[in-house]
This record gives C-alpha cells, structure tokens and sequence, in this order.
C-alpha cells in the first residue's frame, strides 16, 4: 500500500501545485492587467500633453506668423505712403519750377518783342527819312520841288 499511498499524495501534491500555479498564474495576470492599464493612461496623459504641447506650439508660431505677417504690412504701407509723399513732393515742386520758367521765358519774351519793336520802329523811320531824302533829292534835281525852303542848296540853283 506504500504505493497507493504514495501515489495519493503525489496526486495531492500535484494538485496543490496546480492550484498554486493557478493562483500565481491568475495574480500575475491581474499585475500585468494592472500595469497595462497604469501603461495605457500614461501614455493617454502623455499624448494628451504632447497634443496639448503641439497644440500651444502651433499656435503660438501661428501667432508670431500672423505678427510677422502685420508687421510687414505696416512697413510696406508706410514705406509706400513715403514714396507717394515724397512723389507727391517732387511733382509740386517740378510744378512750381516750370511755373517759374514759363513767366521768365514770358518776360524774356515781351521784352524782346519790346526791343524788336522799337529797334524796327526806329530802322523805319530812318528807311522813311532816307526815302524822303531820296525823293526830295531826285524832285530837286528834275526842278519838280515844291518849295526849296527846307532843302540845303535851296538858294543856289533858284532861278531869279
């Protein structure tokens, strides 16, 4: 019966045993459960932040993007509204100075026509005074003149 004897609690024994791995088997499933969950939140928390943290980042270059992009703007109207003043400016000023020319060109103009005038008036007269000269000279000489009061050799060719 040693046998039978033994063979019972070598059963007995391997069922503890298998009870026993049955715990353990089961306890270490309810760890790594437990850990796998403790795993999964932490990188649900991680992500979570790194969303959050890409989020911010995202935002914030869209921000200075958008600063960038004002500041730019500001500078480009401002340079343009330079431009157009000082074009604004040198227009008026180019106004002004052609202004100016045309009344001295004017002026220069009048005042030669003045001097013209008087110099072709004077030629004219004295084309005039020659002319008459020349008549009188020529009636003279033909004994055609009227009276030889105003002439020079008047009282030399007169007949008595």
């Amino acid at each position: 019966m040693a046998s039978h004897e033994q063979s019972y609690r070598a059963g007995e024994t391997k069922g503890q045993t298998q009870e026993k791995v049955g715990q353990t088997m089961e306890s270490m499933k309810d760890k790594a459960q437990a850990a796998k969950d403790r795993t999964s939140e932490t990188a649900h928390d991680k992500t979570g932040a790194a969303k959050d943290k890409a989020s911010g980042a995202a935002q914030a270059t869209k921000d200075k993007t958008s600063g960038a992009a004002q500041a730019t703007k500001d500078k480009t109207s401002g340079a343009a509204q330079a431009t157009k003043e000082k074009a604004s400016g040198a227009a008026q000023a180019t106004k002004e100075k052609a202004s100016e020319m045309m009344e001295s060109a004017k002026e220069t103009a009048q005042a030669g026509q003045e001097k013209t005038g008087g110099i072709l008036h004077q030629t004219g007269q004295q084309v005039k005074s020659m002319a008459q000269g020349a008549a009188d000279a020529v009636k003279h000489t033909f004994g055609m003149a009227d009276t030889d009061e105003g002439h020079p050799d008047a009282t030399k060719n007169r007949e008595p």
